[in-house]
């Protein structure tokens, strides 16, 4: 039995006539598609980004079908690192088909390039675009998480959510081609479960119509999807709504934090309400913050209750009087301002690191109390170049300190000397390593450790009487190391006149002949050290 085709796959558009919804952004499509045709492209590359199902790849292979050009795509499953592109996306960039037709390359989700999987991707993909012959789409959820010269050196295409009618629309249709027959309120609430999500959509209803001949409510088992784009009914809940139980309750349905909800409240706030009720709503998202900064300090998850019914239901409260109309809701502007200044904030984290390191305090005193400091070090010409080689500064993280830019020539002279000090002084430990080694094996045959006869030396030393140990150091450094055992030299040099010093009392005059016989004898029958067992 032949698998069943998936029906996403099987009416996928064939043409960006047949792309549903998002007509703005299919007429941007098509106008920069133009452009390549007429041989004077807008840009060189152009971003479709926007919501998951939104059709923005079947919009990219319905473009090829139409122009009738070909096309090559990497998405995440491949690995998408630097030599990757310039093998397979570069040469495709650059040159046509045997049939002189157009090539589109496709790079789908070009918001993902991170990992070690594709390590350099990023740097290889805006190399690409600015020196591409051909057209080249990428594709992404979140426009934000594209590296932000990568953003500016390509046109942006934004699409968004469908709209619940013309989900049920296109459903209907295919229900028709296959000969299902089908309710219009299963076919509504599949389209309202999918959130704007097309592809959803779809797969909910092949699902629900597998082996069936027709679909009714009861035939929809699919729950709704937490996705963001149902943050949305919440909001219009919060601002719109009556019952301020319904809007706590309806802020569990969501997968979203408190402390995600609170920035959407916030954002929000100024477009539902003003005068009086926007101070009275402020306050009360101002008693809900208290609350998440003590779940922050306690871990009393607890507190969530609290912060959760006055974020929603006290928000609701706040109104003197119902408001009507459309209030067009929208993301939180920090997530988008924060998604802008990633890459600063990673390069400031580390060179805070390796000045933290140097001088072995933490990364954030070094962030909060060195970093300018050492931005002054760097403004002198004499000291630049030897402090970024000492703590190996890359040129991102010199432009920062310097509050230039890394494109910059002063900033680029500083890198480009102290790469040049950095490589001499590993050459120098290399010479010096190589040296060291050298000496060591250009020699004679290999003979008995230093550090274990000067072990043996002394520890024969302590077992003898204090007196001799001087003189038994001597010989043990003096004796070959293949002479025989006991065998003695006689001292040559200056320290054969000093009698070696004993200490204790001076020797009697009588019986001065019986110590100094004793002492032979201890002399004679010395004690073995451990190295001569």
């Amino acid at each position: 039995m032949a698998p069943a085709i998936k029906w996403t796959e099987k009416y996928r558009p064939a043409s960006l006539k047949q792309v549903l919804g998002n007509g703005k952004a299919v007429e941007e499509l098509g106008a920069w598609a133009d452009s390549w045709e007429r041989g004077r492209p807008i840009t060189g590359a152009a971003i479709l980004y926007g919501p998951a199902g939104t059709g923005k790849t079947s919009a990219a292979l319905a473009l090829a079908a139409e122009k009738d050009w070909d096309y090559i795509e990497m998405n995440a499953s491949d690995a998408r690192t630097a030599g990757m592109i310039q093998r397979i996306a570069g040469p495709a960039s650059r040159s046509t088909t045997f049939s002189g037709r157009r090539r589109l390359v496709i790079l789908d989700e070009a918001d993902n390039l991170h990992g070690t999987a594709d390590r350099g991707g990023a740097a290889a993909m805006l190399r690409l675009v600015r020196e591409t012959g051909q057209p080249v789409l990428l594709i992404a959820n979140e426009y934000y998480e594209i590296d932000k010269a990568l953003r500016d050196a390509a046109k942006g295409i934004q699409f968004r959510s469908l709209r619940a009618t013309t989900v049920a629309q296109a459903l209907r249709g295919i229900c028709q081609v296959e000969g299902v027959e089908c309710e219009a309120d299963a076919l509504m609430l599949i389209a309202e479960r999918a959130g704007g999500d097309m592809r959803s959509a779809i797969n909910d209803l092949q699902a629900a119509a597998e082996g069936e001949s027709a679909v009714r409510v009861e035939d929809v088992a699919t729950a709704e999807r937490d996705v963001k784009s149902s943050i949305f009914k919440v909001l219009e809940v919060i601002f719109k709504g009556s019952n301020s139980v319904e809007a706590l309750q309806a802020s569990y349905d969501l997968d979203e934090s408190p402390e995600d909800l609170i920035n959407w409240v916030d954002e929000n706030l100024p477009l539902a309400y003003s005068g009086a009720d926007l101070w009275r709503g402020y306050e009360s998202l101002a008693r809900a913050d208290m609350f998440l900064g003590r779940v922050r300090v306690r871990q009393n998850y607890g507190l969530w209750r609290y912060a959760g019914f006055l974020m929603t239901g006290g928000v609701q409260a706040a109104r003197a009087e119902r408001r009507h109309g459309y209030v067009a809701f929208r993301p939180p502007s920090l997530w988008r301002r924060m998604g802008q200044t990633r890459k600063a904030r990673s390069v400031r984290d580390a060179a805070a690191k390796k000045i933290g390191a140097h001088c072995h305090v933490s990364a954030a005193f070094a962030r909060a109390e060195l970093m300018g400091f050492v931005g002054l070090l760097l403004s002198d010409k004499k000291r630049a170049a030897s402090l970024a080689a000492e703590l190996g500064l890359e040129a991102e993280e010199i432009a920062l300190l310097l509050g230039s830019s890394p494109s910059t020539k002063k900033v680029q002279s500083i890198y480009e000397e102290a790469q040049k000090i950095r490589a001499a002084e590993e050459f120098q430990e290399i010479e010096l390593g190589w040296q060291s080694t050298a000496q060591r094996s250009l020699g004679h045959a290999p003979q008995a450790a230093p550090a274990e006869e000067a072990l043996e030396a002394v520890l024969t030393a302590a077992a003898k009487p204090e007196g001799s140990a001087p003189a038994e150091l001597a010989r043990a450094e003096a004796a070959p190391a293949d002479g025989p055992e006991g065998e003695e030299k006689p001292a040559e040099g200056p320290e054969a006149a000093v009698p070696a010093r004993k200490r204790g009392r001076p020797k009697k005059t009588e019986g001065g002949e019986k110590v100094e016989k004793k002492s032979g004898a201890r002399e004679g029958k010395r004690q073995k050290s451990l190295f001569d067992f």
